[in-house]
């Protein structure tokens, strides 16, 4: 048996990621519970959230998301205003009759994800790439959203 050091502060980075997931997932439930929606589907299919990085750079926002077997024709993308939504479908393959599934662990389903930018952008000079199963979206800031420099003056 090998000694395994513990370090927390991994665990610790992963929690706000983990709240998140479980909010949208409980949102989802609620949301499929008040508008009738049948209880009766594979639960795994709703708790399905792909993981993003949003980086800020002096004239723009770069949003990467990673869509392991998602089709570029099922990946949508808008902007409106200060918010930018993702959605798509990941579809499940074909089952195969001569197959005999002992165990499924990957997610499928529908996901839409919306962010609120901390500045605006010019929507209509947004720019989205799909390449190896990671969508990016770069987005230029406008005029008034890039930082100023102001000189200081010592008396």
């Amino acid at each position: 048996m090998s000694i395994v050091r513990w370090k927390p502060e991994q665990e610790l980075m992963s929690v706000p990621s983990m709240v998140q997931n479980i909010q949208q997932s409980m949102s989802r439930m609620f949301d499929n519970l008040i508008h009738g929606e049948r209880w009766n589907e594979d639960i795994r299919e709703s708790l399905w959230f792909p993981a993003v990085d949003v980086a800020e750079r002096e004239n723009e926002y770069v949003v990467r998301m990673e869509l392991p077997g998602v089709s570029k024709k099922d990946v949508h993308v808008s902007t409106r205003e200060n918010v930018l939504t993702v959605r798509g479908e990941k579809k499940q393959e074909g089952e195969s009759k001569d197959s005999n599934y002992r165990r499924v662990e990957r997610s499928y389903g529908s996901f839409q994800r919306s962010f609120t930018l901390p500045g605006l952008v010019r929507s209509d000079e947004t720019k989205a790439s799909f390449s190896n199963g990671v969508l990016e979206i770069v987005l230029p800031k406008v005029e008034e959203a890039k930082p100023k420099v102001i000189d200081v003056k010592v008396s």
